[in-house]
């Protein structure tokens, strides 16, 4: 739904910015604009107008129908004798909407004096029937978007939850009755006084639908939680959407990060919400710039619909008189011409709109866009994408161009390798060598983009070095073979071949006279460097390729980069993610059918952290588990005992069927989020960390390094503008929920992951409970998502 323009006044011609769609709203409008008067809206500087489906002829029949209905119930004692009424067909005396060539550009606005949520189930009934006369006729003019005023009271208050589900329950119907159109449920930020609908509702008692919200205290998630009901009930339909009234006085960055996660369609704005410059025009606080601005970074960026601000609309010129005295000639004289030209501006001259131009002007004043979100962030928003199996799966060379196009890893890459040399060559370290150069491997060499960092660090630190690049893929092999000749000069050693089944770099012949049918003789590598981490570090086996390959590496002053990753989690809000997830789980061909037992890599943009931050020991994000390289002796000769099956007690592993030889890279994590305010879990974004090397002579701190010379990776969003600002690499991950699990305020998050193998494949299992303080040592479970498990789309060593 997003576009971006390109502002030619700016200083730089190709800045782009997210364009600005403007609509009209008229509360009072009871009738379909024609022509004419469409056309001075556009004039004026909007780009869509809403229309009502019907007028107040039909409004006042409705009217008429409940008060007879009323009538008669009244004199009829005997109670359920009388049937509902029914509301009858519409006639071309009950609406002006009509099929046209302008109609695909208008947005149809349902009848403000409904009653959906009436307690009397005569209203409720008959408000239902209108609303479903309404979306089946504007679904067959063409319209193609249906705004309907939403509840005017929250279930919160006192007895209105029936309302509300009466409301969600009439919003799901009509969508099967209005198979084309999107419905855009019109709802406050929050509930501020003045925001308020002010149409008298269909009612049986003059005072229904009177608030006084003045009078009480405002509760600021109330809305957000009717909201949540109805897209609920309608199971988070693709076509269900939010038009947001944007109040005067913004709420807290809390309740405003929450609808920025919803499906919004439009940002509302009545003139209330404006204030005035020193120029008497109107204009928006600081705090509604900032989040509007915000709001547009969206790739489905809402729209703006402003509000009862004009223009005023004349009914359209009569040109009988004009006609009639038009010459018979084709030169009339100066007074008719003057005539015809009077004529002429009523409809041509039309003044901008000044709330419309003030959007203009925000328009402008936007940020331009990165090229990085021109060109990658944007598109990516929100998209899910299957994570990578790389030992199953030869890539593309697309994908590994992908992956090159990101500087920012390859330099910290380059600047670890650059450090381990220098601290090599400062310590004395001896090498696998035999003519003293520092061996190197490059592990999942790809098209060779670690290789040329490695060759590079050698050549600005002075140590000299053998590299070694290994790869599985056979296109890639060839790729490589080819960079050696053309890019490297012949200096790296190409090897074809599955890390875990490579044993080393062969060793020259050291005698002249050696038999050339020896067997070949083989050393040891000094740095394993490898990029085979995923969005939540270990996601791709990196643990299991490193453990297979630790052979090769020097037993006493090998080292590996990276040297260790870190995994961590948080509770997240994504309803749209949900949305999609849920989709592609119904549809039920292919994987999509295992759509919820899937980790998906995603670009989250969309997305409401639930957890407080600054909670002391209860952070937003937490460590999940650590990996570290290279392992312990020990651990490799267990694992390697177990192999064999001599392991005492028959080695029957941690999982039925397996030697538990991959159990020391099974994890299992508990961790506790506090929620303030209430809301709702759509399932656990994933980050990871990484140290690539620790210098213990401060040689990557030299370099740029962080931390005391540490060099690291980061996606986690509190540490990546920090650690490796500007890195595409790698998005985070997402775990579902397969429904979400709604929690109230003052809620601890429980979150329990495992990360599991069975020695054939890797897997993660992940459930998330709520729980509210109900004494000093007491909490009562108040839900639960059930176990999670991602076992049917396993990764396979």
């Amino acid at each position: 739904m997003s576009q971006s323009f390109v502002d030619q006044g700016s200083e730089s011609y190709n800045e782009v910015r997210p364009t600005f769609y403007i609509g009209q709203h008229d509360s009072t409008r009871s009738e379909t604009l024609n022509e004419f008067q469409y056309g001075r809206i556009l004039n004026s500087g909007f780009g869509f107008v809403t229309t009502p489906i019907t007028n107040g002829n039909f409004h006042e029949r409705v009217v008429n129908l409940l008060r007879t209905f009323l009538l008669d119930a009244n004199n009829n004692a005997q109670a359920g004798s009388i049937p509902d009424p029914v509301v009858p067909p519409l006639t071309t005396e009950d609406t002006t909407l009509f099929p046209s060539t302008y109609t695909s550009g208008l947005v149809a606005y349902a009848s403000p004096w409904i009653d959906l949520c009436s307690p009397n189930h005569v209203v409720s009934s008959i408000s239902r029937q209108v609303l479903n006369l309404e979306v089946s006729y504007a679904n067959f003019c063409g319209i193609r978007s249906i705004i309907v005023p939403g509840p005017r009271q929250d279930a919160t208050k006192t007895s209105n939850g029936q309302g509300i589900t009466q409301f969600a329950r009439a919003i799901e119907e009509a969508f099967s009755i209005g198979t084309r159109v999107n419905l855009i449920i019109h709802i406050p930020m929050y509930r501020e006084p003045g925001l308020e609908d002010k149409v008298a509702l269909l009612s049986i008692d003059d005072n229904v639908g009177k608030t006084t919200l003045e009078e009480e205290e405002i509760e600021l998630f109330s809305a957000w939680d009717s909201w949540h009901v109805i897209r609920s009930v309608c199971e988070y339909d693709s076509r269900l959407f939010v038009a947001l009234k944007i109040p005067r006085l913004l709420p807290e960055k809390e309740l405003q990060t929450r609808w920025f996660s919803e499906p919004l369609q439009y940002l509302t704005f009545n003139p209330q919400a404006f204030q005035s410059n020193k120029a008497g025009r109107p204009c928006l606080s600081r705090h509604h710039q900032e989040m509007i601005y915000a709001y547009m970074r969206l790739k489905n960026a809402p729209y703006f619909l402003l509000c009862d601000v004009g223009p005023e609309l004349e009914a359209e010129p009569d040109n009988t008189q004009a006609a009639a005295a038009e010459p018979a000639t084709d030169f009339p004289s100066l007074a008719e011409a003057a005539t015809q030209q009077s004529t002429s501006n009523a409809y041509t001259l039309q003044p901008h709109n000044v709330y419309a131009s003030y959007f203009r002007h925000l328009e402008r004043q936007q940020e331009p866009l990165s090229d990085l979100e021109q060109t990658t962030l944007t598109n990516f928003q929100d998209w899910l994408q299957s994570p990578l199996q790389p030992l199953s799966d030869n890539l593309e060379s697309m994908t590994y161009e992908v992956f090159e196009g990101d500087p920012v890893k390859y330099y910290q890459y380059e600047m670890a390798i650059a450090a381990a040399l220098r601290d090599w060559a400062a310590q004395g370290k001896p090498t696998s060598s035999p003519g003293g150069e520092v061996v190197i491997a490059v592990a999942g060499s790809g098209r060779g983009p670690l290789v040329t960092r490695a060759l590079r660090a050698s050549e600005s630190t002075g140590v000299p070095v053998k590299v070694w690049a290994v790869e599985k893929n056979p296109n890639a092999y060839v790729y490589l073979l080819r960079q050696n000749q053309q890019a490297w000069g012949g200096r790296v050693t190409v090897v074809k071949t599955d890390m875990r089944a490579w044993k080393g770099p062969v060793l020259p012949s050291t005698s002249a006279d050696a038999d050339a049918d020896a067997p070949p003789v083989y050393g040891k590598v000094d740095i394993l460097v490898s990029e085979l981490l995923g969005s939540f570090g270990d996601n791709e086996l990196s643990p299991e390729c490193l453990d297979g390959i630790q052979h090769v590496l020097a037993a006493d002053h090998g080292l590996s980069i990276p040297a260790s990753y870190t995994a961590h989690v948080s509770p997240i809000a994504t309803p749209r993610i949900h949305a999609d997830v849920r989709q592609r789980a119904a549809n039920g061909g292919g994987e999509d059918r295992h759509a919820f037992d899937t980790p998906w890599v995603v670009r989250l943009f969309a997305l409401d952290f639930v957890a407080r931050r600054g909670v002391p020991d209860r952070p937003r994000f937490q460590r999940a588990w650590e990996f570290a390289h290279p392992l312990p002796r020990a651990t490799l000769e267990a694992v390697e005992a177990r192999r064999a099956g001599g392991v005492a007690g028959g080695g029957g592993g941690s999982m039925a069927g397996a030697v538990g030889a991959n159990d020391h890279n099974a994890r299992h994590c508990h961790l506790t989020f506090v929620c303030r305010s209430r809301g709702v879990v759509h399932g656990l974004a994933g980050y990871f960390e990484s140290v690539l090397y620790e210098s213990s002579t401060g040689a990557g701190a030299e370099e740029g390094g962080e931390d005391g010379g540490k060099v690291e990776l980061s996606i986690l969003p509190e540490n990546i503008d920090r650690k490796s600002k500007d890195m595409i690499s790698w998005f985070p991950i997402f775990f579902p929920l397969k429904e979400p699990l709604y929690f109230p305020p003052d809620t601890e998050l429980e979150v329990s992951m495992w990360r599991q193998t069975d020695d054939a494949k890797v897997w993660y299992e992940w459930m998330v409970e709520a729980f509210m303080w109900v004494g000093p040592s007491q909490r009562v479970k108040v839900g639960g998502s059930g176990l999670c498990s991602s076992r049917k789309v396993a990764c396979l060593l």
